[in-house]
């Protein structure tokens, strides 16, 4: 089945992704971690590939950046191809003192200052929150190869150069993690189409001390989160 923003077999994806904003980091995904790996589509250069993990089929495709982008392929993928776990892998802002450069978060839940989930919701307030069976495969995983995560909530912003001159200080206050911009969408988009997902995000800049990473570290150096998500799966694939 051909979908107007996936070219690729019916059988293309397996029922468990792996989701980064950048396609050259699916790439680097594919190339790294999985066996057996086919490229199943590119078009418009959102590069997405199937292959195998410890045995556990799992597919890996770029998103694009933010949640409208994300909307688009997390639809298509559940509602067309059968995708029934998404992880999304990606990096994100910290807020929290207590986050580090590198630190590594599972999101229970994400706020949002978009208007996304409230079109999806019919004008309500919709919690945005992860699959437990999902977020627990995580934390154990993690805790299992001696990985420190956090464990909390993050901001999914429609805005990259926010222009709100108090949001870090209300984010704060909120006991916030970090800021990304697909996780909140991600969330609704699974609970509609009756999938699992969950987001392990990488703190690659810092909002309070102003540290930062390249994008080419971004691209090619954050596989711990990349660890946690395929045992996670694997994990959960063996029962």
């Amino acid at each position: 089945m051909a979908t107007p923003h996936i070219s690729a077999p019916d059988d293309a994806f397996a029922e468990s992704i792996l989701l980064p904003g950048d396609p050259l980091r699916a790439r680097y995904i594919a190339e790294t971690f999985l066996e057996d790996v086919t490229e199943v589509t590119a078009v418009r250069n959102m590069l997405g590939f199937t292959g195998s993990y410890k045995g556990t089929p799992v597919s890996t495709m770029g998103t694009g950046m933010g949640m409208p982008s994300a909307s688009i392929y997390l639809t298509e993928l559940t509602r067309f191809y059968g995708v029934r776990r998404l992880v999304r892998v990606g990096s994100c802002g910290g807020i929290s003192t207590d986050v580090k450069m590198r630190d590594v978060i599972l999101a229970i839940g994400a706020g949002t200052d978009s208007g996304i989930n409230r079109t999806r919701y019919n004008g309500w307030d919709y919690a945005a929150t992860a699959s437990y069976p999902l977020l627990r495969a995580a934390a154990d995983a993690a805790a299992g190869m001696g990985i420190d995560t956090h464990v909390g909530n993050l901001h999914s912003s429609d805005l990259f150069y926010n222009s709100y001159n108090n949001a870090l200080e209300i984010w704060q206050r909120m006991g916030v993690l970090a800021v990304e911009m697909e996780a909140a969408a991600l969330y609704a988009i699974a609970a509609e189409e009756g999938a699992q997902a969950l987001a392990i995000v990488t703190v690659s800049d810092h909002l309070v001390t102003e540290e930062q990473t390249s994008s080419d570290e971004r691209e090619r150096t954050f596989d711990q989160m990349v660890r946690i998500a395929l045992e996670a799966i694997h994990n959960l694939e063996q029962g």
